[in-house]
This record gives structure tokens, C-alpha cells and sequence, in this order.
């Protein structure tokens, strides 16, 4: 009895761990912040890469401190409990194969075989003034975690003023929850 509670212990953190970890967007500009977060295997082979379908808008001054962050805690759950939810993935099982699946598609499910084999790791964006709706030139950048072979950006972008920047990092919690961060000052 004693091996099956541990056995079970054991399944359910890999399941709620699974898929990296959780994705946050923190927007510190005046400006609005569209692009797309991917997530990709980081085991070897860069397959399965996952999208986000839609451009997702994050609004200026949208952060943790105010309540206003993306949160993405996978796939699935971000559905219901993000300020922004992204209805379709992308999913790409190879260079040629490629396809949309809803957020409640079953391998994207915490513990499916497609959350199970990706993490959080890059964002290709533009930063937007949100009263005009132009384009904040050279605000625009792809950033990459550090060590993600699959994609060959930094994990820090400064715009050539230097007035603005972007980077991605990860942070380990103290349950071992791995969070991934897109800071844009």
C-alpha cells in the first residue's frame, strides 16, 4: 500500500510539473506587447514545437505587481484561467507536419505526451503604442532561453537607443515549479 501511495505521489507531481513550467509575460512599458510564446523539446530534435495560434496582446503595465500578467500555467489550464487565453496551438511534430489543436486537445493536457515533452522557450514579438497603433520601431525582436538549440536568439534584446529592452529567463521555485519569464522594459 505504502509503494502505491508513493507510486501516485510520485505520477501526480510529474503531472503538475509537467510542460516546463509556467510561462509569464510581464509588460513594464507604455507600449502594447503582441506576439507569439513557443514552446519546443529541449531534449534533442527541437520536435514537438508548440505556438500560440492568435497574436496575444498584453497591454502596457501589465505585470505581476498589478495583477495584469500573462499567465500561462500550460496549455489547457491557461484557457480558463488567464487574462489572455489563447483558444488554438499550434503544434508542429516535425518540419512537415504541422496542425491547430484547441486548448483542451488531449496531448496538450497536463500529463499529455506533447506537454510532457516541451517547455516554454522563446517569443517573437512587437511592441505597439496603444493610442496610435503604430509600431514602436525597433522594438521588435525574437528572444530565446539561453541553451534552446532550436532557436538561435538571445535571451536579452535592448533596442539600439536603449531605451527599451526584452529578456527570458527561467526561475526554479522553491517546489521545484520551473517559471519562465518574458520581462519587457
Amino acid at each position: 500500500m505504502k509503494k502505491i501511495v508513493i507510486l501516485l505521489g510520485i505520477t501526480m507531481a510529474s503531472l503538475a510539473y509537467s510542460q516546463g513550467g509556467t510561462m509569464i509575460v510581464n509588460n513594464y512599458t507604455p507600449y502594447e506587447y503582441r506576439g507569439g510564446i513557443i514552446a519546443n523539446n529541449f531534449a534533442g530534435g527541437c520536435y514537438p514545437v508548440i505556438g500560440t495560434t492568435d497574436t496575444v496582446i498584453v497591454p502596457p503595465n501589465s505585470h505581476t505587481g498589478n495583477g495584469n500578467a500573462l499567465i500561462y500555467s500550460n496549455y489547457r489550464d491557461q484557457f480558463t484561467s488567464s487574462l489572455y487565453p489563447m483558444p488554438n496551438w499550434t503544434v508542429s511534430l516535425s518540419s512537415t507536419n504541422s496542425n491547430v489543436r484547441p486548448w483542451n486537445f488531449g496531448s496538450l493536457i497536463p500529463g499529455g505526451a506533447i506537454s510532457n515533452n516541451t517547455k516554454w522557450s522563446a517569443s517573437k514579438f512587437a511592441m505597439y503604442d496603444p493610442v496610435t497603433n503604430l509600431y514602436i520601431p525597433e522594438f521588435s525582436t525574437t528572444v530565446s532561453l539561453a541553451g534552446n538549440s532550436c532557436y538561435m536568439a538571445p535571451d536579452f534584446y535592448a533596442t539600439p537607443n536603449g531605451a527599451n529592452s526584452a529578456e527570458i529567463f527561467t526561475i526554479t521555485t522553491g517546489t521545484g515549479l520551473v517559471e519562465t519569464y518574458l520581462q519587457l522594459y
